[in-house]
């Protein structure tokens, strides 16, 4: 049998989830505090003997710590960034150490709302504190502590998962060499505000969310997470991706003059709705949504972003997509002017993609060379 070739693409295989446990306190930019608390995360590849080749994938509103692979039991349940990350990958295992990391206040095993509060016994529900980015980023340091990792050769993201990897420069500039900021925004526009407000109070007016203490109930607000996912989806899609997969193809072959499913681009999104509602929970979306409202480094200097970068010392590439409408190239331009402002180290990159806000989870060629090339570069200088 011939041997195989390192350089063909390659899923990490199967994958085991790993829980870390914190008793030291977690204080929350809110002034809320977790005594105690648990981290869910993945890690690919291998650390090398100095340490040195750590990257850290942060991820976005509905995913969580499984970033590739797939689980021996559950073989068709694949990492969310699996195209990118694996042997012969973009982001190469057999040259980095990947880890993945469910943030605290989600819904796939870190502590959450549903998780059980150890002073009362029952999920904390709506007493779960409101999370932000910089908190998020605090906890991920931590499980890095823990793993022996005192700096990441990247922190890389898209979307939510670019904020985190933008707000470790920040933060922790002395303990990240790389930043990999794609498809994101300095901060929301009223409009992406809007967008999740929409989303929040979907859920919030369910009947069945019981003022996010449904737990105890033994109900789940379906109805409003399928709302919020459908209305979230829309955002996530360019207007010529969708007449491209379904135009205004209808169901059967007529009009049928009611409120039920007429178009298939109806059917796909409450398909994606019905989905959604089955594996998320509502009072990590509100938290998720919320912290994505927050996210401003600005606003502690002045609303001045190029004040807020000025400490960072990482290298950055910041990607973004042409017809990403939720956060448009312009966003993203705004973080490179801010750190060409600092005379950082910065590359960009401006993709022509057709598919919206989710080009960033899709196998554009143009994008994944990108990627490739910056990581082997950075691992040519480890």
């Amino acid at each position: 049998m011939a041997p195989e070739d390192s350089a063909v693409p390659r899923s990490v295989g199967a994958v085991n989830p790993q829980t870390m446990r914190f008793d030291q306190p977690l204080a929350f930019k809110s002034g809320a505090t977790l005594d105690q608390y648990e981290l869910v995360y993945e890690t690919y590849g291998k650390l090398n003997a100095a340490k040195s080749n750590a990257v850290l994938v942060c991820h976005a509103l509905n995913a969580a710590h499984h970033v590739a692979g797939y689980y021996a039991d559950e073989p068709d349940n694949i990492g969310w960034w699996d195209n990118m990350i694996g042997p012969g990958k973009p982001l190469d295992t057999e040259k980095f150490f990947v880890v993945g990391v469910n943030n605290v206040g989600g819904c796939f095993g870190s502590t959450g709302p549903k998780s059980a509060d150890p002073k009362t016994g029952k999920p904390y529900g709506s007493a779960f504190p409101v999370v932000t980015v910089e908190d998020w980023v605090n906890a991920q340091a931590r499980l890095a502590d823990r793993l022996g990792i005192t700096c990441f050769a990247a922190v890389m993201g898209g979307s939510l998962g670019a904020m985190q990897a933008l707000q470790w420069t920040i933060s922790y500039p002395d303990r990240i060499r790389n930043s990999v900021v794609v498809a994101a925004a300095p901060r929301l526009s009223a409009q992406n505000i809007a967008f999740n407000e929409v989303a929040r109070q979907a859920i919030t007016t369910d009947p069945d969310f019981h003022g996010g203490d449904y737990y105890g109930y033994g109900v789940v607000p379906r109805r409003g997470l399928r709302l919020a996912r459908m209305i979230g989806h829309i955002t996530y899609l360019s207007d010529d991706a969708m007449m491209e997969k379904f135009g205004r193809a209808l169901r059967s072959d007529q009009i049928n003059f009611h409120f039920d499913v007429d178009f298939e681009i109806e059917s796909y999104l409450r398909h994606q709705g019905d989905k959604f509602s089955e594996y998320f929970d509502a009072n990590t979306y509100l938290l998720i949504t919320r912290a994505l409202d927050y996210f401003d480094p600005a606003a502690a200097h002045g609303d001045d972003l190029s004040k807020a970068l000025a400490a960072a010392k990482a290298r950055f590439l910041v990607v973004s997509f042409t017809s990403d409408w939720r956060f448009a190239p312009p966003r993203s331009r705004e973080i490179v002017k801010a750190l060409l402002d600092n005379r950082h180290d910065v590359s960009y990159a401006e993709i022509d993609a057709p598919h919206g806000h989710d080009a960033f989870l899709l196998e554009d060629p143009r994008y994944h060379a990108l990627v490739r090339a910056w990581f082997d570069g950075i691992h040519a200088k480890l």
